[in-house]
């Protein structure tokens, strides 16, 4: 590998990520339009527009379980805390099993 500076991604809030496809949802604008005014990538805004609009009908979207962007955002959160409390757990099972020790 060269010594190239990796680029970080951008952090979008889900209020933004809302309103970009509402553009296109709503207001009728293209994805390549909303796109390139809010000079976001043609794929992001792609999965926020499928999001919002919820599972499809068809039959492989009914399989898939798909989640608006409140949902994601949530269950995003949820592993973060989920594997916060793990580890928390994981200390304090160590800590038991010292403690244990030091008092025989």
């Amino acid at each position: 590998m060269s010594n190239q500076i990796k680029q970080k991604r951008p952090k979008y809030t889900l209020e933004f990520k809302k309103d970009a496809a509402k553009l296109v949802i709503e207001k009728g604008y293209t994805h390549n339009q909303a796109a390139d005014s809010l000079g976001i990538s043609l794929s992001a805004l792609g999965r926020w527009v499928r999001a919002e609009r919820g599972p499809a009908t068809s039959i492989s979207a009914e399989k898939k379980s798909v989640l608006n962007l409140t949902d994601q955002t949530e269950l995003i959160r949820l592993r973060k805390e989920n594997e916060q409390l793990r580890m928390e757990r994981e200390i304090l099972k160590k800590a038991a099993v010292f403690f244990a020790k030091e008092v025989e």
